[in-house]
């Protein structure tokens, strides 16, 4: 088991501490930090900014949204920073949810498998750079032709820049079955979020799915499953809980539309179907403090490692034998960030 520095997106201003974290966490031999985006803070720039402050650690983004940002533009941020950091980028790319990709982006949300798997090919010939990149979409047309305002002239190109590696590992954030299966077949690795043991054969039937399809990319032995967690070490499991109890219910009340949440989709195959409902009929209407009340404790405790030092070692066991290989964690303390690297 591995361990990896969730940084995660800004709120309303950055993470204060960060680059004190990133520094603890090279230092207490994590293996990786990450950053995310939503619809504020961008993935790649404090990912350069204080990934320079380090030496080792592998510097992801989990995720980086499909939609802020060409494939090819993905793949010339990824070449890039793998260059400045002696090749310790990992690509973590989503496809997000239809109101932050419609609202935000203003671009058409449907058929995110097939984005997906168009997208992670466009990026794969970018750092290959074995022959001027094109695409027949329909996602991606490269070069662009037809349509208003086309001229018709563009070229197919391959990177000026020659990429340090060609094989940047690719992990895709996924939560369905369809949408794991299809991570399992095409990239590198699964970024899990509200991952719980709990499910964990579930789960396995989903990536073996994948690895079993003809050209699959690789197999379980050398394909990485890292899931989401907050880990606190603490004496007061109550408090902890009540800590992260509005995050869960905006996750699944209020990070997405009432016919289309990816995350409550989730918790209802977690068993919290009817919770799931009110929590979204709560937050929908206003009522965010009754919305965050309806969710219980083992709703939010399912999906962390919470406890005293040997009650968290003994998770972070479970979460192992559950075919985790790093646990990123949402650490936001020097101290647990130490804490936590004695127990892996």
């Amino acid at each position: 088991m591995r361990l990896g520095l969730q940084l995660g997106y800004w709120g309303a201003g950055p993470i204060e501490n960060a680059a004190e974290l990133v520094v603890a966490a090279e230092r207490a031999g994590f293996d990786s930090v990450f950053t995310a985006e939503s619809w504020g803070s961008d993935c790649y720039t404090p990912l350069a900014w204080w990934g320079s402050q380090t030496s080792r650690v592998r510097l992801g983004t989990a995720v980086a949204q499909l939609s802020a940002r060409p494939p090819t533009s993905l793949a010339m941020a990824a070449l890039t920073i793998d260059h400045l950091s002696g090749g310790r980028h990992v690509i973590g790319l989503g496809v997000s949810g239809p109101q932050v990709v419609e609202g935000w982006y203003g671009q058409p949300f449907g058929k995110p498998l097939a984005r997906t798997r168009e997208y992670v090919r466009v990026v794969r010939e970018v750092l290959a750079r074995e022959a001027p990149v094109t695409s027949d979409g329909p996602h991606y047309r490269l070069p662009l032709v037809g349509g208003d305002g086309v001229t018709g002239l563009g070229k197919a190109l391959k990177p000026i820049t020659h990429p340090l590696r060609a094989d940047i590992p690719i992990w895709l954030g996924a939560e369905g079955p369809r949408n794991v299966a299809q991570t399992a077949e095409i990239a590198d690795g699964w970024l899990a979020v509200f991952y719980t043991p709990r499910l964990a054969d579930m789960f396995n039937g989903w990536l073996d799915e994948g690895f079993a399809r003809a050209g699959a990319r690789r197999r379980r032995g050398d394909f990485e499953i890292a899931a989401n967690a907050q880990c606190v070490i603490t004496d007061d499991v109550p408090a902890a809980i009540e800590r992260y109890r509005p995050s869960t219910a905006l996750y699944v009340g209020g990070m997405g539309a009432a016919e289309k949440n990816f995350h409550a989709d989730l918790y209802r195959r977690m068993g919290y179907g009817d919770v799931v409902d009110e929590v979204g009929r709560l937050f929908r209407s206003g009522r965010k403090a009754e919305a965050v009340a309806a969710v219980p404790d083992e709703m939010v405790r399912e999906t962390m490692l919470v406890g005293t030092r040997e009650e968290v070692r003994d998770q972070i066991r479970v979460w192992e034998a559950a075919g985790v290989t790093t646990l990123m964690v949402t650490a936001r303390d020097v101290d647990t960030i130490g804490e936590l690297a004695l127990l892996v």
